[in-house]
């Protein structure tokens, strides 16, 4: 958890002032008992009234000081934590945002959400806990037992019996709770994991009548994490009434022996009050550090798994001295390219070489699971390659920086995914700077218009969450415009077409050819119909390249071809 705290170096001053803040309080609160003392062994014993005010008066303005001070104290303990937590949080979300998509593969989407969210949220309660705490829980223990020593020595043999059956039981209690609260994070990850996937996958759920296995699911994911977190807060609770009674027998036992003191004469009734005051002060600071560890493990625990995110490094990273391309035409060429997945036993592509040229539209077309779009994937630099090169306007694509590369490529993913807000800021996504001219000409060229004007607020309509109230073909076309207005050298069109009906899919495929007739076009799908016009066909199978040409050339030399033409379309169409 210590490795975290270097995001406090910005509040440095703020917390110096709520030490200093926290060290007067205790001083404070360590002298009042004293004074106490003072007014009943002096001014009430012999009846000064002016000395009972005088002390008094003085009483109050400490008390009072102590509460500016503590006041003050919690504010800015409690702003140095806020920030704390939202510069960590931003530090967090940013190193996620630069890791490839192994290593989100690799940690899960749901822990990541856990991990930005609750995680950070339990290091920056502990925050406070340490600002407020760590310096007065040590500072009244040590400081009552020298005022404890100054009021009666013999007395003190009492603390010295007390306070390490204290420690026993605090030692005994954090070491069966701390593994529970390891626990806890993980079980947690795993309940925010079912509550995803059932969130996402509603339609499906009930598409099968799942609903009842999903309620189950969700009910052990939930009664696990409430069984482990009953567990270790009734161990934690367990904590706070053996320090009552050990407070309390302390007291009985100050009383008793104090008062046989008194009676012999060695020790006055204002010092045995004050005793009992600094005996409780240090009792408190002891339940404080009991508080501290009931915190800490889980925080500790939330540290390690924050700290996971913050070491994890990306496998993708800009070169030390990037390259520049002398030139934007978008050509991209594969040279023996090979790619294997982490943990895969073979590799999904393997020796894929071909050139894409400006001006042409190569179309990659294969069977399911042929390595379509591991190929289109490995353009933006989503994975590294393991053998070969990807060049873009000559250039190897592991030379240029992830923005420099992506800024010339406009990708429509086979996944269609709209942001919450409206049609017209979707669109814009794809460039940020642009006009509503330039929104309304892309969204006609992917024949969004025609659905987009019959909507009450036209462009300013609301878009869902993941688009949930817009149709397969019209979350495509959104899709495909926010491509378009990049105007990109590259574009490369994931299976963008599937869910479009025969009659759209022509005419945007039509619009499309003069719009970016000076870009090179990638388009993957599943038709023949969709990649009969290209300039070039890849076929892939088995993640080897079976074929390229045109349609004409492939018919007549590559069998993996044909027999996906003969599949689809009848002697007639190929007529």
């Amino acid at each position: 958890m210590i490795k975290l705290y270097r995001f406090l170096k910005p509040f440095t001053l703020a917390i110096l002032a709520v030490l200093l803040l926290v060290f007067l309080q205790t001083l404070s609160e360590l002298y009042l008992p004293t004074l106490m003392s003072d007014i009943v062994d002096t001014g009430i014993v012999r009846g000064d009234t002016d000395y009972i005010i005088r002390v008094g008066l003085w009483m109050l303005l400490i008390a009072m000081a102590g509460t500016v001070c503590s006041s003050i104290a919690s504010y800015l303990s409690a702003k140095v934590a806020v920030g704390f937590g939202s510069n960590l949080r931003n530090k967090v979300f940013t190193q996620v945002e630069s890791f490839s998509l192994h290593e989100f593969d690799k940690l899960g989407t749901a822990t990541l959400i856990t991990r930005t969210t609750n995680d950070i949220t339990q290091v920056q309660m502990v925050t406070v806990m340490l600002l407020r705490m760590m310096l007065m829980a040590p500072l009244m223990c040590i400081g009552g037992i020298i005022m404890a020593l100054s009021e009666d020595k013999p007395l003190t043999l009492i603390l010295l019996v007390v306070m390490p059956v204290l420690a026993a039981a605090i030692a005994l209690v954090a070491k069966k709770g701390i593994p529970l609260f390891k626990l806890m994070q993980v079980k947690l990850d795993r309940l925010n994991l079912v509550l995803r996937e059932t969130l996402t996958g509603i339609r499906v759920i009930r598409a099968f009548d799942r609903v009842d296995y999903e309620k189950r699911r969700f009910s052990e994911a939930n009664a696990d994490l409430t069984d482990n977190a009953i567990k270790v807060n009734v161990i934690m609770a367990s904590l706070m009434p053996i320090m009552l009674l050990i407070m309390n027998l302390t007291t009985v036992a100050i009383l008793w022996f104090g008062g046989i003191r008194i009676d012999n004469g060695d020790m006055q009734v204002g010092s045995l009050m004050a005793f009992i005051q600094y005996a409780m002060q240090i009792m408190f600071s002891l339940l404080m550090l009991s508080l501290m560890f009931v915190m800490i493990p889980r925080a500790a625990a939330s540290a390690v798994r924050i700290n996971e995110v913050l070491d994890t490094f990306p496998e993708i990273i800009d070169p030390e001295l990037p390259r520049r391309a002398e030139t934007q035409n978008g050509v991209v060429e594969f040279k023996e390219v090979s790619f294997t997945y982490p943990g895969a036993e073979q590799p999904a592509l393997g020796n894929i070489s071909f050139t894409a040229l400006p001006g042409e539209i190569t179309a990659i077309i294969g069977g399911t699971g042929s390595g379509k779009s591991t190929l289109i994937n490995l353009i933006p630099r989503f994975y590294d390659i393991d053998r070969g090169s990807i060049r873009l306007d000559g250039v190897d694509i592991r030379e240029l920086t992830q923005a420099e590369l992506r800024a010339n490529i406009a990708l429509v993913p086979q996944k269609t995914l709209l942001f919450s807000g409206s049609i017209h800021e979707n669109i814009r996504y794809g460039k940020l700077d642009s006009s509503n001219e330039e929104i309304q000409h892309a969204a006609a060229i992917a024949q969004a218009s025609e659905f987009v004007t019959t909507l009450p607020d036209g462009f300013e309509s609301i878009v869902a969450q993941g688009g949930i109230n817009l149709s397969g073909g019209q979350k495509q076309r959104i899709s495909i415009a926010r491509a378009l207005i990049r105007r990109a050298p590259v574009y490369i069109f994931d299976d963008s077409f599937s869910a479009l009906d025969f009659k759209t899919d022509a005419r945007l495929r039509a619009a499309l050819k003069k719009e970016i007739s000076h870009s090179t076009v990638f388009i993957i799908a599943q038709r023949v119909t969709t990649v009969m016009d290209a300039d070039q066909i890849i076929v892939l199978d088995d993640g080897q390249m079976a074929g390229r040409g045109n349609h004409q050339e492939l018919m007549a030399s590559c069998a993996v071809y044909r027999e996906i033409v003969y599949s689809q379309l009848s002697e007639e169409e190929l007529a």
